[in-house]
C-alpha cells in the first residue's frame, strides 16, 4: 500500500499549497482563473502528446482498454439513471448531467494511478490503456457536450468540428499518431511538450486547493445527494464493475484483474473540476466530487489490496 499512500501525499501537499496560496493573497484574484486556462489549452494538451507519443502500442491496446470503456460507461450510465432520485425536484442542465456522470467515472489516472501502477504493481503499463481511453474516448465526448450545451447553438457542423478545435483531443490524436506510426521524432522536438506538460498536474492541483479557500466543501445544498452519489459510485461501483466485466465478460484473472479492479477504485480526476472551471458549470459539484473521492479511495483500495492480493 505504499504506492497508494505516496500518491495521495504528493497530491495533499500540493492542493495544500493551493489553498495557501489563496489564503495569502499573493496570485491575486484571478489566478485560479489564469492557472485553469493556462492548463486547459497549453499544459494538460502537452502533457498527452508526450505521454501517449511515447506509449507502447501492445499496453495502449490491451484488454484493459475494453475493460476501461466498459466500466466507465456503466458508471456514467448508473449515475444519470439515478441521479433524479436525489435530485429532490431540481433540475439540471445538459453540461451539469455530462459532468456529473464525468464525476462518477472519470478516474484519477496520471497523478494517483501512475504511482499507484509504479509502487503497487512495478509498472506503470496497467493504467496506460486507462489513460488512452479517457483521453481519446470519454473526455471527447464529454468535452462536446460542454461545448454545444454551453454555447447556445448546436448544429451539425458544430459537432463534427468540435473534435478539431479542442487543444486536448487534438494533441491525445497526434500523440498516439506518432506512437503507431513509429515515426522518428528527436529527443530534442519532444523535450518543450515534455517540459510545458511537467507543469500540467500541478497547476490543475494548486487551482483545486485555490477553490478551496473561502468555501464549505460538502457542506449541505441542492447538490450534495449528487455528490455523494457520484462518490459512491466512482470508489465503490465501478471497481465491482471491474470485476464483473473482468471476469464473465472478458475472462481476466490473476494479477491482471486484480490491477484493474484496484485502478478502478481510484478518485476522481482534478480534470473534471478543470473542465468545469473552464465552461463555468458544474464547479461546486465537481470540486466536492474530487474531494470526497480522493478522501474516500484510501480505505476503498485498502479493501481490494486485502481481499485480492
Amino acid at each position: 500500500m505504499g504506492g497508494v499512500l505516496t500518491g495521495f501525499g504528493i497530491i495533499a501537499v500540493v492542493i495544500l499549497a493551493g489553498y495557501l496560496l489563496a489564503r495569502s493573497g499573493a496570485a491575486g484574484p484571478q489566478g485560479q482563473f489564469v492557472l485553469n486556462r493556462v492548463a486547459f489549452f497549453v499544459a494538460t494538451p502537452a502533457l498527452l502528446f508526450y505521454t501517449l507519443a511515447h506509449a507502447e502500442i501492445a499496453t495502449m491496446f490491451s484488454s484493459r482498454l475494453p475493460l476501461a470503456a466498459m466500466t466507465a460507461f456503466g458508471a456514467a450510465g448508473l449515475f444519470l439513471l439515478l441521479a433524479p432520485l436525489v435530485r429532490r425536484g431540481k433540475k439540471r442542465t445538459v453540461p451539469e448531467q455530462a459532468l456529473g456522470a464525468l464525476s462518477a467515472s472519470l478516474l484519477n489516472a496520471n497523478n494517483i494511478g501512475l504511482p499507484v501502477a509504479l509502487y503497487v504493481f512495478g509498472d506503470y503499463a496497467e493504467v496506460v490503456p486507462v489513460l488512452l481511453f479517457q483521453l481519446l474516448i470519454l473526455n471527447p465526448i464529454v468535452l462536446v457536450v460542454l461545448d454545444l450545451g454551453t454555447s447556445g447553438r448546436v448544429t451539425l457542423r458544430g459537432i463534427l468540428s468540435q473534435p478539431f478545435r479542442n487543444p486536448m483531443v487534438i494533441a491525445s490524436a497526434l500523440g498516439v499518431l506518432v506512437a503507431v506510426s513509429e515515426i522518428p521524432v528527436p529527443e530534442a522536438v519532444f523535450e518543450p511538450f515534455h517540459i510545458i506538460g511537467g507543469a500540467a498536474i500541478p497547476m490543475i492541483l494548486i487551482a483545486f486547493g485555490m477553490s478551496l479557500h473561502g468555501s464549505k466543501p460538502l457542506a449541505a445544498g441542492e447538490h450534495t445527494g449528487e455528490i455523494i452519489l457520484a462518490s459512491l459510485i466512482k470508489v465503490a461501483v465501478m471497481p465491482a464493475l471491474a470485476l464483473g466485466f473482468g471476469v464473465l465478460v472478458l475472462g481476466i484473472s490473476g494479477p491482471e484483474l486484480t490491477a484493474a479492479v484496484m485502478i478502478s477504485a481510484l478518485p476522481t480526476a482534478q480534470n473534471v473540476y478543470n473542465f468545469a472551471s473552464r465552461y463555468g458549470v458544474g464547479m461546486v459539484a465537481s470540486r466536492d466530487t474530487v474531494l470526497l473521492t480522493t478522501v474516500l479511495a484510501v480505505p476503498a483500495l485498502s479493501l481490494i489490496a486485502a481481499l485480492m492480493m
